[in-house]
């Protein structure tokens, strides 16, 4: 029997895909928005998925959550689940927000 991660690696593939097209497009529509990750434990697949979208800072963070932003992130992860044929029963659980940290010892951002 294969070993989950092999099991989806092709899921992976595909979800890696769906969510750059995501992360692109809302890095040119919110203030703010740095880049996104996700993480899962292909051994509780999908409720373990988690997307996390990053923010240059707590200010942006939170003027995004309390507008219109945070739906359209919810929005764009659920379009890159239902790309992939990821189902799940509320994309809110499945997504949360967070501001990036700088590097210690590092002057700028660097990217």
């Amino acid at each position: 029997m294969p070993s989950p991660k092999r099991k989806y690696s092709g899921t992976e593939r595909e979800l890696i895909r769906t969510l750059t097209l995501a992360c692109e497009t809302a890095k040119s529509e919110i203030v703010g928005f740095q880049w996104l990750t996700h993480e899962v434990d292909y051994e509780c697949f999908p409720q373990s998925l988690r997307v996390t979208w990053m923010f240059d800072s707590e200010a942006h963070k939170a003027h995004a959550l309390a507008g219109s932003d945070k739906a359209r992130m919810l929005a764009l992860t659920l379009a890159a689940f239902d790309e992939v044929g990821i189902s799940v029963s509320s994309i809110a659980e499945h997504v949360a927000f967070a501001v990036e940290q700088p590097a210690r010892g590092r002057r700028g951002q660097g990217h």
